[in-house]
């Protein structure tokens, strides 16, 4: 596996405008090597997306495609993030005043010493003091 997969860059390839360059090559990557995420990764993904359908900016059939191209994918879902939540996780958040979700995305990437791919500035910098390489755009 090549890297730890945030939601907010899986989020990017769904919504054209959100799309870069740089999230393309993060995709050719993960289909190329796969990627892993932690446990809460398909609710994550699944909530914005559900969000974007209440709030009108999609409907379901986005929605569901959406989820369906996202199944097809090469990711991996580690099986381990409930271990480490009340430990490493809650440290992490602690240390780097994120919250618990976006901590568990760090731990794993430190966990299994991979490249971090995420959009959310907080997380970068985060993963940067713990020495781990992101990908971004």
């Amino acid at each position: 596996m090549s890297l730890v997969l945030d939601a907010s860059i899986a989020l990017a390839w769904a919504y054209n405008n959100e799309n870069t360059s740089g999230t393309r090559l993060v995709f050719e990557k993960v289909l190329a090597e796969g990627a892993w995420v932690p446990g809460l990764w398909r609710l994550e993904v699944a909530n914005v997306l559900e969000m974007g359908v209440r709030r009108a900016r999609t409907d379901a059939a986005f929605r569901d495609a959406t989820l369906a191209d996202l199944l097809s994918l090469p990711i991996s879902i580690d099986t381990e993030t409930n271990v480490h939540a009340w430990t490493e996780t809650l440290d992490l958040a602690e240390r780097h005043r994120l919250t618990l979700y976006d901590a568990a995305y760090l731990e794993l990437a430190i966990r299994r010493a991979l490249p971090l791919a995420t959009l959310d500035a907080e997380l970068i910098s985060a993963a940067r003091t713990e020495k781990i390489d992101v990908l971004n755009t």
